[in-house]
């Protein structure tokens, strides 16, 4: 864009002491056919006060009486606000201008060849509407950017919530129904006299009780309840289910074996580790797992890494991995965040979530990192 006295009429402050030079350079830009309004000042009292006003560039010398021009610059820096500033001076060394140019002025000129002020003071201008354009930009970008995390949060709330009301349903209507059915067929078993009818009445009590483990399951996954024991018995839980489902040796890690976390902190993690279980077993191809489970220096780590055959970058690329989007997605809600890296000897999803001071309280023993084998687990 080029500025000209028919886009606007142009504020500027001229910081100068000599009334002279201020008139050669009002004529000078009025010359090159700039449509101004400019006020002079010359003491840091009426810089201060003027730095408060909306100013389409700052005209600043040198050489002030008491101080210099590049105070006036400090003070502008100061002020966070971007607005162009030119230095003209009648003497100005060669390291000045440099360090002045460094320090964020636009440019600098001498005052016996004023001839390039215009262009100069023109150029500034739209470089300062470029990079106010850019801030706000970024500014709109982060909000929206907040907005979708919140979204993203009121989201995973909303289906958590929507998980446990079908879990609650599952339980009482579908749960309650085949247990009742169950007892019902269990007693026409023990009254049945023919061999037929018994066949059949054992072969629906196994049907049930399929379907009782079926349900069991479902719940677990929609609502885990194993949580209310703590994210350490529940990862540890979920790591031997995993093995003895899928056959790859799954070993955990803990640095203690308890903690307690923020609301919302364990499920998290547990959807984490869950969602990074399932990506192994369909996709990884590999034949070990390791979980590792630690607290410290105030941030919860959760690591889940295979020895399977990786991911490629095409892999991570892809426009539809709305599941690794979705962990992240899931941390960010909790103030986290996922790292994922893969090569060809397997893969590695860290989770990582700082805790506030006081939110995540430690059992006073400690305990050092104790492998579980998940053999030694009870059948869930």
């Amino acid at each position: 864009m080029t500025i000209s006295s028919a886009d606007r009429r142009l504020r500027v402050l001229h910081v100068e002491d000599s009334e002279l030079d201020h008139q050669l350079i009002l004529a000078q830009l009025r010359r090159a056919g700039l449509s101004l309004d400019v006020l002079r000042v010359d003491t840091l009292a009426e810089v201060t006060r003027c730095l408060c006003e909306p100013w389409d560039a700052i005209i600043s010398d040198y050489n002030l009486p008491g101080f210099s021009g590049l105070v006036v610059l400090d003070m502008l820096k100061e002020s966070r606000r971007v607005v162009p500033f030119v230095l003209v001076s009648g003497e100005i060394g060669e390291d000045t201008a440099v360090a002045a140019m460094r320090t964020g002025a636009s440019d600098y000129l001498l005052k016996n060849n004023l001839a390039r002020l215009a262009p100069a003071l023109m150029h500034a201008i739209e470089a300062s509407e470029t990079q106010r354009a850019r801030q706000e930009s970024e500014r709109e970008l982060l909000k929206s950017k907040q907005r979708l995390h919140e979204l993203a949060g009121h989201l995973q709330t909303s289906v958590e919530m929507e998980r446990a009301a079908i879990a609650r349903e599952i339980h009482d209507d579908v749960g309650g129904s085949l247990t009742a059915l169950k007892f019902d067929l269990a007693w026409m078993a023990r009254h049945a006299q023919d061999a037929a009818v018994l066949q059949r009445v054992q072969s629906a009590l196994e049907t049930v009780s399929n379907a009782i483990e079926a349900s069991q399951r479902i719940m677990h996954n929609l609502r885990p309840a194993i949580l209310e024991q703590g994210l350490v018995a529940a990862v540890q839980w979920m790591s031997m289910r995993f093995e003895r489902r899928t056959g790859i040796i799954t070993s955990m890690r803990t640095s203690h074996e308890q903690i307690q976390l923020p609301p919302g902190v364990p499920l998290v993690a547990y959807r984490t580790a869950q969602e990074a279980l399932t990506n192994v077993s369909k996709h990884a191809n590999a034949t070990k797992v390791d979980i590792e489970l630690s607290v410290d220096s105030g941030v919860l780590t959760l690591e889940v890494s295979d020895n399977g055959q990786g991911l490629s970058p095409a892999d991570l690329a892809k426009a539809r991995s709305f599941g690794i989007r979705g962990l992240h997605e899931r941390a960010a809600t909790v103030g986290g965040w996922v790292d994922l890296s893969s090569n060809s000897r397997g893969t590695s999803l860290i989770l990582s979530v700082p805790l506030e001071a006081g939110g995540a309280l430690l059992d006073d023993e400690e305990a050092s990192h104790v492998t579980h084998d998940p053999s030694a687990w009870g059948s869930a």
